[in-house]
This record gives structure tokens, sequence and C-alpha cells, in this order.
């Protein structure tokens, strides 16, 4: 649609009339849309296309965030409907009664200063990790191997267990932890390629929720674009994510 085109619709329009209104407002938008955008259930069919044969290779989603200015970094965590890891090596500090509810809740490795010394010299391989309050100090010694891993336990993040230590374990073992890098764009693995569309739309449906979240202001603008791909596909525009 040219802009002259665009220009008339403006002017005829009356503004006094709600129905109208509508309209003007559909058309201007729809003008703005990516024309290579194509619906949720459509991207999904396109990359499982691309990956015929090639039921456990990973469908990501890349959503472009618009925060607030000034706003905390854009992070979460979700539970998907259908897991894509089938098993969470988690490893719990803590000490006493509490090691004991962790091994009970099912926690991989438990332990307290004896632990930390594992893992400085790297004789303990885990996906996630949690910490008592109490066991915090102590933990901070090997902040500088945890933290660039992601894996240090903070306040923020949740992984510092203040609650019911079944509930955290519950949690962390079943659970996706995402995070925005430094354009505000969130990228991480939703499903495999041998999910169904439905499974795969549930599990998107779970991280947008989630990602949204952190919405300040208005849900809808806090998302700007959109897109899925998997390992060997293209990167696919979803216009209804």
């Amino acid at each position: 649609m040219s802009a002259l085109t665009l220009s008339l619709l403006q002017r005829r329009l009356p503004k006094s009339s709600a129905i109208l209104t509508g309209v003007r407002s559909f058309v201007l938008n729809r003008s703005k849309r990516d024309p290579n955008s194509v619906s949720l259930e459509r991207a999904i069919a396109i990359l499982k296309a691309y990956e015929v044969g090639q039921p456990k290779r990973t469908v990501e989603i890349h959503v472009h965030c618009v925060p607030e200015k000034g706003q905390l970094p854009i992070r979460g965590s979700c539970i998907l409907p259908l897991p894509i890891k089938s098993e969470v090596k988690l490893l719990v500090f803590a000490e006493d009664e509490k090691a004991d509810a962790a091994e009970d809740a099912g926690a991989d490795y438990v332990g307290g200063e004896e632990l930390v010394n594992s893992v400085r010299e790297g004789k303990v391989t885990f996906d996630k990790c949690l910490s008592t309050p109490e066991m915090l100090p102590k933990v901070a010694k090997i902040a500088r191997l945890l933290g660039p891993r992601g894996l240090m336990p903070t306040i923020n993040k949740g992984t510092v267990i203040s609650g019911d230590i079944a509930e955290a374990i519950k949690f962390a073992k079943n659970s996706l932890d995402f995070k925005a890098d430094k354009f505000n764009i969130v990228h991480t693995g939703v499903a495999k390629t041998g999910f169904s569309v439905e499974e795969i739309i549930k599990n998107i449906s779970a991280v947008m929720y989630a990602i949204r979240e952190n919405a300040q202001a208005s849900p809808k603008k806090f998302v700007r674009r959109v897109y899925i791909s998997s390992t060997r596909g293209p990167g696919v525009h979803v216009a209804d994510a």
C-alpha cells in the first residue's frame, strides 16, 4: 500500500466513528507487518520439514524485547508442558537437616564445604545449582568458577532456597531458565523436532508467557518480534506468538 493511499485513508475516515477508527487502525497496522511473517503453526511446519528424520534436534525461540529504560535484565524460569531434557543434574549446597531434605527431594548432589571443594576441583558435573542462605558465604569462594557458567546461586535468580526445599528442587528439576542478551533478545531451546505441532505450540506459549511477565508496562508492546529456528532450519518470523 502506497504512502498516498494511507494518507487518503487517514483524511477520509472520520475520527468520530468508532467503527471506522477500528478499520483505520487495522489498515495502518497491517501495512507495518512483515510480509514474510507466518503463523506459529506454519513456522513449526517449515522447521519440521527441514528436520525430517531428525526428531532429537532442538527448536529454538528468539524473542526481541523492548524493556523500559532502567529496567532490570530480562530473565526468568518456567515449567514446560513437555520437558526437552530427560534428566537434569541438580546440585544443592546445604548442611544438616536441610541436606537431608534435599536428598529426599531428589537432588543429585548435596553437601556443604566438602562439596564446594569437589566443585572447585572439577570432580562434579551438574546442570543447575541451588544453595541455602547459610551456605552462601562458602559458595562465594567458587563464584568465579560458577558465575561465568550461570550457575552461581543468587537471590535475584531464585536459586537461594528460602522456603520449601522440596518445592524448590522440583521446580529446578523441571524448569527452563532463560536470560536476554545485551541486545534484549532471549534465545532458548523450547522443544525437540520430534514433538508434535501442538506440543511445540504449548511449550512456546509457556515461554512467551514467562517472558512477558518481565514487562513493566504493556506486555503486548514488550515483545517486538519473535523468530523460531531449528538446528538445520532457517529463522522464521512468527506473526502470532
